[in-house]
């Protein structure tokens, strides 16, 4: 048995707009497991935009997260929590303090003037977010190369979904250029959703986020 937002959820057409990876089934005894019991964990995947650099959320990630908002949680922040990943690539900023659990804006504050890392003024844009509507969060940072990293935290934390952004590149495109969320439907070990970018929102050069 499974509840009318599960419901409203799998007939609601903004489906048509991503890429979700696991059976119909699957999604309602997982989702009805879950509503009125622990929060369901939602790991959302973010980096930094190519075009503006740190703290400049990418283009895609930042769509992901504002579907997860909009679509999953909605207004039943208490049901729901928020797992922030942030993977950077090695030397990226020389940030050593990886494994820092972020919750709450304060813990920004007091963290400020001790650490002017990139990466954690990325991951603050998004705390502050999921604080103004009440849902609750974690966010954190690691090194390495994000498409291993982020399966790799799947299998640690596990999840009970995962929220990749995606360029929607062409095939030919993805053979040079490669994608996270792709590697992610493949291989992380749990439901994936892939949310494309608005088409209004898509730079010249596709590649770019």
């Amino acid at each position: 048995m499974y509840t009318s937002c599960a419901k409203e959820f799998l007939s609601s057409p903004i489906l048509s707009r991503s890429i979700i990876v696991f059976p119909k089934s699957d999604f309602i005894r997982r989702f009805g497991e879950k509503m009125g019991s622990e929060p369901t964990k939602v790991m959302v995947a973010v980096n930094a935009s190519t075009i503006k650099d740190y703290p400049h959320p990418s283009i895609s990630c930042k769509r992901a997260f504002e579907w997860t908002l909009e679509k999953i949680v909605r207004s039943n922040t208490s049901d729901f929590k928020i797992l922030l990943l942030h993977v950077q690539v090695v030397d990226e900023d020389g940030f050593d303090d990886v494994d820092s659990i972020y919750a709450s804006p304060d813990d920004f504050r007091d963290m400020r003037e001790s650490n002017k890392a990139k990466g954690l003024h990325l991951l603050e844009f998004f705390v502050n977010k999921c604080h103004e509507i009440g849902v609750g969060c974690e966010a954190w940072i690691k090194i390495g190369d994000p498409k291993d990293v982020i399966c790799q935290e799947v299998k640690r934390v596990r999840p009970d979904y995962l929220v990749v952004g995606s360029r929607g590149l062409g095939r030919f495109q993805k053979v040079f250029v490669g994608t996270v969320s792709a590697f992610c439907v493949k291989y992380a070990e749990c439901p994936v959703m892939t949310i494309k970018r608005n088409a209004d929102e898509t730079p010249s050069d596709a590649a770019d986020d």
